[in-house]
């Protein structure tokens, strides 16, 4: 278990990223919802102790973890957002650098032999001799998880993993991520509502530094289902929809505006029809704390 207590982080300035955050994330893949700029990866870091807090309590299986951040060090697996390789090595060459650098040793086992067995595992052993640089960005994001596994960590934290994948690639990390989830803590931090639907059995949703939510995705649906609704309508109509209701998505299907609104009074709005809830119409619209927090929820985006 991940307990964070009362955690905050003000930088030089007085910029607050996090602020009096309450959260615990047990076993299993936990999501943490919320749009770029709203302390994900300031949090992601205090955590993976890399970054001093200014307040607060972090804590994982009992121990002390600011105290003495070797604690966690020695039981973690990190991807961060933006992880350099050496183009010029090859995939092999790159994840032995790796755990050199990381201290990482397989009882029994040669250097070599742990890359092969850690490539297998996210499936890059074919391309294992291959250099980075002809890497795609899936593959590179897998050779990231290698290096992050190394040493069975008890806490793996993965930082906007499927950023740019595209659906092949984002759909193999998902199911090396849900594996990896199955006898640890996974802590995924994203603003990509899909990787949270797929994923995770709860996620906490943050804005501005504070939790907004600690919920499940049903809970988070089941909060405002039955009053958002649907409908198409001509490019001319959709500001004024905009200015009627709190739209929560307006996209184009077959060439035509679909748009979602939420309606707290639950009446559907001329030529609307009701729909079921979708996690991303929760997102937006800015789901209830699930159990109450402090902060008040509100909507993250797509709305005011």
């Amino acid at each position: 278990m991940l307990k964070i207590r009362e955690l905050t982080k003000i930088y030089a300035g007085g910029v607050t990223a996090v602020s009096n955050l309450d959260l615990d994330v047990p076993k299993g893949m936990f999501g943490l919802l919320g749009p770029n700029g709203a302390g994900k990866t300031t949090l992601m870091r205090m955590i993976a102790g890399l970054l001093e807090p200014t307040a607060g309590r972090l804590e994982l299986d009992g121990e002390d973890i600011i105290a003495d951040p070797r604690k966690v060090w020695d039981r973690l697996g990190y991807l961060p957002q933006d992880f350099g390789f050496y183009p010029h090595l090859t995939g092999e060459k790159m994840l032995a650098h790796l755990l050199q650098l990381k201290g990482v040793e397989a009882e029994g086992a040669s250097l070599r032999q742990l890359c092969a067995v850690l490539l297998e595992r996210v499936n890059l052993s074919a391309a294992a001799g291959r250099k980075v640089s002809t890497y795609s960005g899936g593959m590179r994001q897998r050779l990231g998880i290698a290096q992050a596994i190394a040493g069975d960590p008890a806490l793996i934290i993965v930082d906007e993993p499927t950023a740019g994948l595209d659906p092949a690639e984002r759909l193999r990390f998902y199911r090396i991520l849900a594996e990896l989830a199955e006898d640890r803590i996974v802590l995924l931090s994203t603003h990509i509502v899909e990787d949270v639907a797929v994923l995770c059995p709860r996620f906490a949703m943050i804005s501005a530094g504070r939790l907004m939510a600690d919920t499940t995705p049903a809970a988070a649906r089941a909060q405002i289902d039955g009053r958002i609704f649907q409908a198409t309508v001509e490019r001319e109509q959709l500001e004024g929809v905009r200015r009627a209701h709190r739209v929560t998505q307006s996209v184009l299907f077959e060439g035509r505006q679909v748009v979602r609104v939420f309606i707290p009074e639950g009446a559907a709005p001329t030529g609307f029809e009701a729909v079921p809830a979708s996690l991303e119409d929760a997102y937006l619209v800015g789901v209830q704390p699930d159990p109450p927090v402090a902060a008040p929820a509100y909507a993250l985006a797509g709305g005011a």
